[in-house]
């Protein structure tokens, strides 16, 4: 195990991350809401702590294998999160569970907030809040493979660790700093696109970068304590569910329509169109039954509230402009469990991601057809491809893991006091990294205990690195050499 390279790989990336608190900063000064001091300190204490690691480790080399890989994004994202939670500390005075449960929620693009009164916050921790989701959402170990592929210590180990999605090996382009590059490119484009688009819809410059940070990385936060009903705008709504759904888009997909000059990839692209049907499906269903039980005066307005609200979730955007908790009938658990599907592979989205759940529907049907023609060979294939068992077995290994980690966390809850309905939808928006939920945490996570915080920050932790990255360093082989 080459701890020396990761230690110093760690340092580096703890310096990268100084630079996002240049911003929050600036704002501070500009607004004069004496969060400087705060600031100042965050920064000298991750800067001093990524320089200690870089100078102690600088002469350290050798190529970082994957077992090195797993544990600098596993061990990245957890003590991110950390230094993250001090200004939330310091500046917003809250207990260190609750500054970590904000700040992993945040990075992750969970956007599970424990924040009252988010109005009357400061702007630099109001940015500050949404900056680390914008970092977050493309994540910033991808960024650091981009921006610095001098390290020269094994950047495809941390771009398979960090990137989502089954097929993991992929490459748009021969080197992976040019391919991490251009995702940068592209979700950049996309964020300042849905800056101005904001702007142009009535959006103050401050709210239409807060809020486009939080969308395209599908993260959620608002700089409003009630979010973008704070507007009560329908081109705002529009706006937000076109970049909701860009966002969780392959961005591999988004990459060859920039490429090709022509949306006709996202039209051959099947995981494209089957999260669209999936999509346009539920909210028919929504709109359908609340029409049906008379919630909404009329079918465009149910429509309307539809439309937003299955686009945030099943993103795990986890916006709201309703109250869906209250929804009649089976709609708000349609809702939660659409989060499970998320969004598609290679896209900012939690959850599942569509094209398991395609492999999985096809390896099931293909077991139903061996148990009537034994002898049949019959691949698994999508839009004319053949997928190796190989990736078939990692995707059934992958939903085995994510349904044990998802009804061991759900025990745990209850167990620390949470009733059914609260500890299952918090587990559930927190592993898929949605955001609102149900019962308890239908608002915010605030009345939630230090215990119960700790254990969702660990699940926002493993559905944004999609569970093995880190449940691999629990196991003993991972240790031995």
């Amino acid at each position: 195990m080459h701890i020396r390279g990761v230690l110093k790989i760690l340092g580096i990336f703890l310096i990268i991350h100084c630079l996002g608190l240049l911003p929050p900063i600036f704002l501070s000064i500009y607004y004069n809401d004496h969060q400087l001091h705060d600031f100042l300190l965050t920064l000298g204490l991750t800067l001093g702590s990524g320089l200690l690691l870089w100078l102690a480790f600088r002469n350290s080399a050798g190529e970082l294998r994957r077992h090195e890989g797993f544990l600098v994004v596993a061990s990245f994202w957890v003590v991110l999160s950390a230094f993250s939670a001090l200004p939330l500390v310091i500046g917003a005075h809250l207990s260190f569970a609750d500054a970590f449960f904000e700040a992993a929620s945040a990075f992750t693009t969970t956007g599970a907030t424990v924040l009252t009164h988010i109005d009357g916050l400061p702007k630099s921790i109001l940015f500050y809040r949404q900056e680390l989701q914008l970092l977050g959402g493309m994540g910033i170990i991808v960024l650091a493979v981009a921006v610095l592929p001098i390290l020269g210590m094994g950047g495809m180990q941390l771009y398979r660790a960090e990137t989502p999605g089954p097929m993991k090996d992929e490459k748009l382009t021969p080197r992976i700093a040019h391919t991490a590059r251009t995702f940068w490119i592209i979700y950049m484009t996309l964020t300042l696109s849905m800056a101005v688009a904001y702007m142009l819809a009535g959006m103050t410059p401050f709210d239409a970068f807060g809020h486009s940070f939080s969308t395209i990385s599908t993260g959620g936060f608002s700089t409003h304590d009630n979010g973008l009903n704070y507007y009560h705008s329908l081109p705002i709504e529009i706006i937000t569910e076109v970049f909701m759904f860009l966002g969780a888009l392959n961005f591999s997909v988004h990459f060859l329509a920039y490429q090709n000059r022509s949306p006709m990839a996202y039209l051959r692209n099947p995981e494209s169109k089957v999260f669209a049907i999936i999509v346009a499906t539920i909210i028919l269903v929504c709109a359908i039954t609340l029409t049906m039980q008379s919630t909404y005066s009329t079918f465009a307005e149910s429509l309307r509230h539809s439309a937003f609200q299955t686009i945030s979730i099943i993103t795990s955007t986890g916006y709201t402009t309703q109250n869906f908790a209250a929804w009649p009938s089976f709609l708000p658990a349609l809702l939660i469990f659409s989060s499970f599907i998320g969004g598609c592979s290679g896209s900012t989205a939690g959850g599942i991601k569509v094209i398991r759940i395609m492999l999985l529907v096809k390896q099931s049907y293909h077991e139903i057809l061996m148990l009537i023609h034994p002898s049949m060979v019959h691949p698994i294939k999508i839009d004319g491809r053949t997928y190796p068992a190989s990736v078939i077995s990692g995707v059934w290994g992958f939903f085995a893991l994510y349904v044990a980690v998802f009804v061991i966390a759900l025990l745990l809850l209850m167990a620390g006091g949470l009733d059914q309905i609260t500890a299952f939808s918090a587990v559930a928006t927190c592993l898929n990294n949605m955001g609102p939920g149900l019962g308890e945490v239908t608002v915010n996570f605030h009345s939630l205990s230090d215990w119960h915080k700790y254990i969702l920050s660990f699940c926002m932790i493993l559905g944004r690195l999609e569970i093995m990255t880190l449940l691999v360093l629990l196991t003993p082989g991972y240790w031995r050499r």
